[in-house]
């Protein structure tokens, strides 16, 4: 009876040994584990507030778009090709070819936005554009319409004659999308889309932006 309770008395102490044992092996863990849960969380809240010191710039995801147009321009343009022989400077007869046709053209203006600057300083953000500048010229091959087709068997209209008159036709269309305003609309809807950028990270009622370049 004596050594029962002698055993009784003991195993107490031995659970109470080996729990301190376990806590203080197991404490600087639990404490290493708690310190990264907090700085996780501390880094993540400061990433949606901190996005420039000194005026020193920081990215806002507009640097990923590349080259974008912002703005096209579809032109409708008719093209007149002609042919014939001469003789002496005057035409013979029977040998004029002649074509008169429109095609569609569509031109894109835009910019590449990776090379956008900025900068943030006292409530202002200054934002240099590079130059605007058309990025395609295509014809769209599926709007040709044909008012006059009148090939002489004596004077055929040769493939580079042809292609020049399209390559005339495109640098026409590309000046009539020029002079009605393309890189204008081209350049106030790249703004559009770098004051949204700037809309997400900064409250524009305190910050000031100012476009420059383009």
């Amino acid at each position: 009876m004596e050594l029962q309770e002698k055993r009784r008395e003991e195993t107490p102490k031995k659970r109470g040994w080996l729990t301190g044992l376990l806590y203080w092996h197991l404490l600087p863990r639990v404490l290493g584990i708690l310190v990264v849960i907090l700085l996780a969380a501390a880094v993540s809240l400061g990433a949606k507030t901190v996005l420039s010191a000194d005026g020193r710039t920081a990215r806002l995801g507009f640097e990923d778009i590349g080259e974008l147009a912002t703005q096209s321009a579809y032109c409708a343009e008719v093209e007149v090709t002609e042919a014939s022989r001469e003789l002496f400077g005057v035409t013979i007869p029977f040998t004029q070819s002649k074509y008169i046709y429109s095609y569609d053209v569509v031109i894109k203006a835009g910019l590449d936005f990776t090379d956008v600057s900025w900068s943030q300083q006292d409530g202002t953000i200054r934002v240099t554009l590079p130059e605007i500048r058309v990025l395609s010229n295509e014809i769209d091959l599926d709007s040709l319409k044909v008012y006059h087709e009148d090939e002489s068997l004596f004077r055929n209209i040769t493939l580079e004659e042809n292609n020049a008159a399209l390559a005339d036709l495109k640098a026409r269309a590309e000046q009539d999308a020029i002079g009605n305003g393309l890189l204008e609309e081209a350049r106030d809807n790249a703004q559009q889309i770098l004051t949204a950028f700037f809309a997400n990270q900064y409250d524009l009622t305190e910050y000031r932006l100012e476009f420059t370049g383009g």
